[in-house]
This record gives C-alpha cells, sequence and structure tokens, in this order.
C-alpha cells in the first residue's frame, strides 16, 4: 500500500494581473505552503512533481526543502492539461509521492476516481487542500481529503 499525496496550489495573486503561468503565492498562501509541508513531512513521500505554473512550484518549495528533494515539474500537471498523466503518475507510482496541480485538474482526478467506485470522504479541492490516495497494486483504493490550514 502506498500513499500519494495530490496537492492543490495554495492561494495566489489575482488572475489577469501578470501571465498565468506566473502568478505567485500570496503571503496567506506562503503560510499555507509552510503548514502544508508541516502536516506531510512524516508522511514518507520520496517524489515531489508538480504543475510548471509558478504558485504550484512554490506551494512545494517549504515540502522539498524540508525533505531534502528535488522538485520535478511536469507540463502535463498544468492547468488544462486533462487528467491523464496524473492518473498515470498515481497509478504507477512506486513509493510515496506528492503532485501539486490546480482544482481543475484534481476536481478531474477525483471524479473519475469515483466514477470508478473509489469512496471520497469529501468533494472539496480548496487552495492548500490534499486528497490522500490509497494506492494498491497500480489501484487506487481509497481517498481521504484534508483541508487547508487557516
Amino acid at each position: 500500500m502506498i500513499s500519494c499525496f495530490l496537492i492543490r496550489h495554495a492561494h495566489a495573486g489575482t488572475r489577469g494581473a501578470s501571465d498565468d503561468d506566473r502568478r505567485e503565492l500570496t503571503a496567506r498562501g506562503r503560510a499555507q505552503s509552510n503548514a502544508l509541508a508541516d502536516r506531510l513531512v512524516d508522511t514518507g513521500i520520496l517524489t515531489i512533481v508538480t504543475s510548471p505554473f509558478r504558485r504550484c512550484v512554490q506551494t512545494v518549495e517549504p515540502l522539498a526543502a524540508a525533505l531534502g528533494l528535488p522538485i520535478d515539474h511536469d507540463d502535463q500537471l498544468a492547468e488544462g492539461a486533462g487528467t491523464h498523466r496524473a492518473l498515470s503518475l498515481i497509478e504507477h507510482t512506486e513509493h510515496p509521492l506528492a503532485l501539486c496541480s490546480h482544482g481543475d485538474i484534481i476536481g478531474d482526478v477525483m471524479n473519475t476516481l469515483s466514477r470508478r467506485g473509489v469512496v471520497l470522504d469529501d468533494h472539496r479541492v480548496a487552495k492548500a487542500s490534499a486528497w490522500v490516495l490509497t494506492v494498491e497494486d497500480g489501484t487506487v483504493t481509497g481517498a481521504h481529503y484534508i483541508g487547508p490550514s487557516e
């Protein structure tokens, strides 16, 4: 049994204020990302993969620093990219993994898992939240929502 942590980026600046892929976390978002790192630091995560959008990278930087891990960027976790890559990473992981993406990707992944019969204990995808997915033999068998620390 392996845990995969599907993280939505923390609170970022206003859409349209700059190129969307370069929007940075706000002070609130930085506090959220630090709190998220504190919650996930002892979970055994060995790999961190994120959308290349700045707000996603910044969200996982405190976790990567705490764990001494590099951050891998994957364009297919970017907003609007669809769910194929995220599901593939989740289902083929061989060790605890953290993925950081956007509300559309995470919402679609969770809807897909629900249609496959995975029982969700919540239906939210709040900023700075995480879904803890249990993966057994390449199949997601459980999902638990961790809301943001505010």
